[in-house]
């Protein structure tokens, strides 16, 4: 079986999760582009994001920011993206994983569910049957998203938040950590509590 080779895009916080999640798949991370050089992991730095756009190696945008991440892969990086999918994770046969995505340790994703690209479905977090994940999506850890939940691009749904089935949150949305959502969120919003509330809303970026 060939050796698979990636470079990562990014080398904060999030990409020492995504190095390491790789490592673990049998992945080799061949360094990565970040504007700071700072260390990841004993990992190299190849230069800034724009270095990229020169390399043949797949890469992945490691970079938990949604806006952030999504501005490099529409403007900056365009390129073979690579999936990364913890051994711990457990996904169904009949999901769906767009190109970029990351499935970080413990993540459960089940049958019909379809996941976005460049999305993050981070620690633990739980996807169930039928959900429709948007592009750049963030699931942080330990959240739930129960059956038939539909989540609009660039979305975050914080740690140990809860969503009820069949909701549907718009695009840009930022659900607290551990909020309970239960009713159809709009654009933009920015929710929390049990049951969650709309405080107010981000503009459009």
């Amino acid at each position: 079986m060939a050796i698979t080779e990636v470079i990562l895009v990014g080398g904060g916080g999030h990409a020492k999760v995504v190095a390491d999640c790789l490592q673990s798949q049998g992945t080799i991370v061949k360094g990565f582009f970040d504007p700071h050089q700072g260390n990841l992991l004993g990992l190299t730095c190849l230069g800034n994001y724009q270095s990229a756009l020169h390399t043949d190696v797949p890469v992945i945008i490691a970079i938990g920011d949604n806006a952030v991440r999504e501005r490099i892969a529409r403007h900056e990086v365009k390129h073979r993206y690579f999936i990364a999918q913890h051994p711990s994770v457990i996904c169904s046969q009949y999901a769906t994983i767009g190109e970029g995505s990351m499935l970080l340790h413990g993540a459960i994703v089940q049958a019909g569910a379809v996941i976005g690209k460049h999305v993050i479905l981070n620690t633990g977090s739980q996807v169930d049957h039928d959900c429709v994940i948007g592009d750049y999506v963030h699931i942080a850890p330990s959240a739930v998203l129960c059956g038939g939940v539909e989540i609009g691009e660039g979305a975050l749904i914080g740690a140990n938040a809860v969503v009820r089935p069949k909701i549907k949150i718009g695009k840009g949305v930022v659900a607290g950590a551990g909020a309970v959502v239960v009713r159809d969120v709009p654009d933009y919003a920015i929710i929390a509590g049990n049951p969650a509330r709309v405080l107010k809303f981000n503009e459009p970026k």
